[in-house]
């Protein structure tokens, strides 16, 4: 008998407007399915919902297989809300009157579907039908930047950020639009699966794993891995997933597929760090989530994160943090 745990399955509604921007719909979801590849703790299921059975995209292609809107939603839902074009090729009258009553539908829909407990996720001018709905009275939110005067109009009660990539405001969720959508969702995903996940997604769509420009600091996971290089990649998905392990450069260098030496030489151009360095930010990350998570010793602490001593550790910390471990401990814990 397996005592393999079932992975906890995340719900995830896309909602599909008229006129939909496939890049909305295409980028984001792809960084939930490729999750599903790289992990299995979560398995994120996808239904593509909307007014109508069929939606014409941005592109002319037309999708089809769209189910209703759903009455009710569950608890642990992910609501992505895409967004549309807003100048068809070959504006149509009757087809305008048409996607007026289908976004109608949506909004109405919005006003009794969301409530405490679902995330709602927007994208690019998906935030102006949650606006219409009131969902973003009180949130900082933002959209694409030819909507940003447009949403102010529609829900004056909410906070429209200018100028940023996504913003994150309690349990709702709203980016920039089209390209930007992988980057609120792979923001989202590190924060469901940790950013090791989120950096591996972010390699194999070939995008940077980039953070809120407003954000006070970069995760120490991210950190050093807005590159393209696959050779540095290679030696950094390894530390990552092992960060106490006895690296040496030799045994990096052969998992990278390059010489000790011209691995060094990559890491610091690349990465900004040295391989050592590199290294031992890992094995703090790991040492800082087992202080603020367990009740372990510093000694017990240091020796799962891969430092030789105590003391080699407090070093490490001593040089990134002003803390020293017992003290953030217990910063850390009071702030939840």
């Amino acid at each position: 008998m397996s005592n393999l745990a079932a992975p906890q399955e995340i719900p995830v509604f896309v909602v599909l407007p008229p006129r939909t921007l496939l890049l909305d719909v295409a980028g984001p979801i792809e960084v939930l399915r490729r999750a599903n590849v790289e992990q299995e703790r979560l398995r994120f299921v996808f239904r593509y919902i909307g007014p109508s059975c069929e939606v014409a995209s941005s592109i002319g292609l037309t999708l089809g297989g769209v189910e209703p809107l759903p009455p009710t939603l569950p608890d642990n839902a992910l609501v992505v809300v895409c967004g549309s074009i807003r100048t068809p090729p070959e504006p149509l009258p009757q087809t305008d009157v048409q996607n007026a009553k289908y976004q109608a539908e949506i909004v109405r829909w919005l006003k009794g579907a969301i409530r405490p407990g679902i995330r709602l996720v927007l994208i690019c001018s998906g935030a102006l039908l949650a606006g219409h709905a009131g969902l973003l009275d009180g949130y900082d939110c933002t959209t694409h930047h030819d909507c940003c005067a447009e949403l102010t109009a529609l829900a004056p009660r909410a906070r429209v950020l200018e100028n940023r990539l996504y913003v994150e405001d309690g349990e709702r969720f709203s980016s920039a639009g089209v390209t930007t959508g992988i980057d609120l969702m792979l923001h989202i995903l590190a924060g469901f699966t940790g950013p090791a996940v989120a950096v591996a997604v972010a390699r194999y769509l070939v995008v940077y794993l980039r953070r809120d420009g407003a954000d006070p600091q970069m995760s120490p996971w991210l950190e050093g891995r807005n590159h393209m290089h696959p050779a540095v990649h290679r030696a950094q998905d390894m530390i990552a997933k092992d960060p106490a392990r006895a690296w040496s450069l030799a045994s990096l260098a052969r998992e990278a597929a390059v010489s000790r030496r011209h691995l060094s030489r990559l890491f610091g151009e690349h990465s900004g760090m040295s391989v050592t360095d590199y290294i031992n930010r890992m094995r703090l990350a790991l040492a800082k989530e087992m202080l603020t998570a367990s009740q372990l010793s510093i000694e017990h602490i240091a020796e799962r994160a891969g430092f030789a001593s105590a003391r080699q550790f407090r070093r490490a910390w001593n040089r990134l943090h002003k803390l020293p471990p017992s003290r953030m401990r217990i910063s850390e814990r009071s702030t939840f």
